[in-house]
């Protein structure tokens, strides 16, 4: 099947975890419709989740079924989470980032962590389910894109990417700070000169 990467559960994307099968589950309910799952898993996780710094929760969480346990996780962690509910209902998610200012003034600058979902309707489609806030406002509208942010500075990318697995050195800061203060002084970064090594140039998925 060519889109078994962005199906498959790991250690992190741990969607076989017998309570992110239920939330999966709960979730789709009678739900028939593909679009109308993903819509549900995006809005639930967007909004019962809380962003790490958002609502300055402890402690940082990686895995899918972390992030659903505490209720709390940075971008990243909340993008792992969304990606198990969508596979555990056999829709196909991948892993997108951007590169951002962190005051939107310039350096220092860190990577911002949403999902893309495959629907036959339109494709691979991009969503941020970071959480809401004044002055963001993520939906699931497509084909149209609704994310939490986009880019102003000459420094900043929005990388063309769709992993199957998330970044190894997201993962490697996610599992170094336990606080989420401390990881917001060490958030992940990747220059636009060091994307290839990442694979974060490469347009589009790779279902192989």
């Amino acid at each position: 099947m060519i889109f078994h990467p962005y199906l498959r559960a790991t250690e992190v994307i741990n969607w076989h975890e017998p309570h992110v099968k239920s939330r999966a589950r709960v979730l789709a309910g009678d739900l028939e419709s593909p679009l109308a799952i993903a819509k549900t898993c995006f809005e639930w996780v967007r909004d019962h989740i809380r962003h790490s710094v958002d609502y300055r929760m402890n402690p940082v969480t990686c895995s899918a079924s972390d992030v659903l346990t505490y209720k709390t996780g940075y971008c990243f962690a909340k993008s792992h989470l969304l990606a198990a509910l969508l596979r555990a209902n056999d829709i196909p998610s991948g892993f997108c980032y951007q590169r951002l200012s962190i005051d939107d003034q310039g350096s220092p600058y860190c990577l911002h962590g949403l999902n893309s979902i495959y629907l036959e309707e339109f494709g691979w489609y991009r969503v941020d389910a970071r959480g809401n806030r004044e002055g963001i406002d993520t939906q699931f509208y497509p084909p149209a894109e609704h994310l939490a942010f986009s880019i102003h500075l000459a420094e900043e990318r929005d990388f063309p990417a769709i992993l199957p697995d998330p970044l190894p050195l997201v993962i490697d800061a996610l599992h170094r700070d336990t606080t989420w203060d401390d990881l917001l002084l060490n958030l992940p970064d990747v220059s636009a000169d060091h994307a290839h090594h990442y694979g974060l140039q490469k347009l589009g998925a790779s279902c192989t």
